[in-house]
């Protein structure tokens, strides 16, 4: 029989896979914004530059740009829509790193062949881990929340599907099904253990205290 304790514990479970999915419906839209297509403002004449003696002196610019010695272009700092931005990239032309704030949230993409694989933010004090599968799509996801840290993974279609967390009550995993409904909760707390196991309906079918 499940205790009051764990009722209360398994209630935490779902609103933190409920955040998850939340999570990662925002993803795509934060990557993309990440992803910024740069457009340089003014042009170089712009920038307040160095004259000899003038070691020190603070330089201003809307945006720089790093080349190697073929003229590809390497890396761009710049604010775009007022948001600072840092990018870069390989011999190719093709990102690899973006670092940027985002309405007061940091945080650094790493890409592989323009696609990302992994995301490193910091959301209103809660920091996150994303990473991405062959195909750019989320499929873990290791933060740490309010209630805790947590370990999400999802499938293909960026449903979580397991869910490792802990908080005040101790440790515990959560299994779900395609529809997101939980179908197995096995946790354990300071004085009892618990493997719960529940139909596609959500009711629970067996319980071992």
């Amino acid at each position: 029989m499940v205790t009051e304790s764990m009722e209360e514990r398994l209630e935490k479970l779902e609103r933190t896979a409920r955040r998850y999915r939340l999570v990662m419906a925002g993803m795509g839209m934060a990557v993309l914004a990440c992803s910024v297509v740069w457009v340089v403002v003014g042009t170089a004449g712009r920038a307040q530059a160095q004259k000899p003696g003038e070691a020190g002196k603070v330089i201003r610019a809307s945006a720089f740009i790093l080349e190697d010695e073929n003229g590809k272009t390497r890396a761009m700092l710049g604010v775009i829509e007022g948001a600072p931005r840092l990018g870069l990239y390989d011999q190719s032309g093709k990102a690899y790193a973006v670092l940027g704030v985002i309405e007061g949230a940091p945080g650094l993409v790493l890409y592989d062949k323009n696609m990302p694989r992994a995301w490193l933010h910091v959301l209103k004090g809660e920091p996150a881990l994303v990473l991405y599968d062959k195909n750019a799509l989320p499929c873990a996801v290791l933060s740490v929340l309010k209630s805790g840290p947590g370990l999400g993974l999802t499938d293909e279609s960026g449903e979580v599907r397991a869910m490792l967390g802990m908080n005040e009550a101790g440790p515990a995993l959560t299994l779900f099904d395609e529809n997101g409904k939980h179908r197995a909760v096995l946790a354990v707390g300071k004085y009892a253990s618990m493997l719960d196991l529940y139909d596609e309906k959500g009711r629970a079918t067996w319980s071992a205290p």
